[in-house]
């Protein structure tokens, strides 16, 4: 059994170490935070996903581009307007078959929704600030490339990434130093570059 003297001084470094203060990086060193993946972020639709919405075995086959609008619906032949909200392609599909066989519109019909594109967003001190086809491998770093590079004001270490309604801190020069610590971007995340005061 440890005795009470030897615990005493261990409880006590714990206890200063949970005081002192977090240490300051260079701006080079350290790591970027972890940024949580939603495990499903990819799967699910969001608004600004482009869509392709096929109907067949019906007496009038269709093939439906549509957008997903700011409110998370879409507009379809017959049904009208359509919420997309916390679903997956093939979640909408499903919904979609079941409303036109629900509304009678059909008796059988075969639905599939593809995403045909979907964006990211950069802004703030880009060359190029606007939206950017998202594809998997897509990283915070390669987003501003792809938007023009920083411009001679950026803040370089502390680009703004929001991601489901949280903001985080990136620094860009640390992930091109070690490319490990790039950010992997979702469909929908907005990256902010922030002007530098000096």
């Amino acid at each position: 059994m440890v005795s009470l003297r030897r615990l005493l001084p261990l409880c006590l470094a714990a206890a200063l170490l949970a005081f002192l203060p977090g240490c300051e990086t260079d701006g080079v060193t350290g790591t970027n935070p972890e940024i949580p993946a939603a495990v499903t972020a990819s799967a699910q639709l969001r608004p600004g996903d482009s869509l392709t919405v096929t109907l067949q075995g019906v007496p009038d086959p269709s093939i439906n581009p549509v957008q997903i609008d700011d409110r998370g619906t879409i507009t379809l032949p017959y049904i009208g307007i359509m919420s997309t909200a916390g679903t997956t392609p093939g979640d909408l599909a499903q919904r979609i078959r079941e409303t036109y066989l629900a509304k009678k519109i059909y008796r059988t019909v075969d639905v599939s929704v593809s995403v045909t594109e979907r964006y990211v967003y950069v802004g703030g001190e880009v060359a190029r600030p606007g939206r950017i086809v998202w594809t998997p491998d897509l990283t915070v770093s390669k987003a501003i490339q792809s938007a023009g590079g920083f411009t001679l004001y950026a803040k370089e270490t502390k680009v703004n990434l929001m991601r489901e309604q949280k903001a985080y801190d990136v620094n860009i020069t640390l992930a091109q130093k070690n490319p490990a610590q790039d950010i992997h971007l979702m469909p929908g995340d907005s990256v902010q570059v922030p002007r530098s005061p000096f």
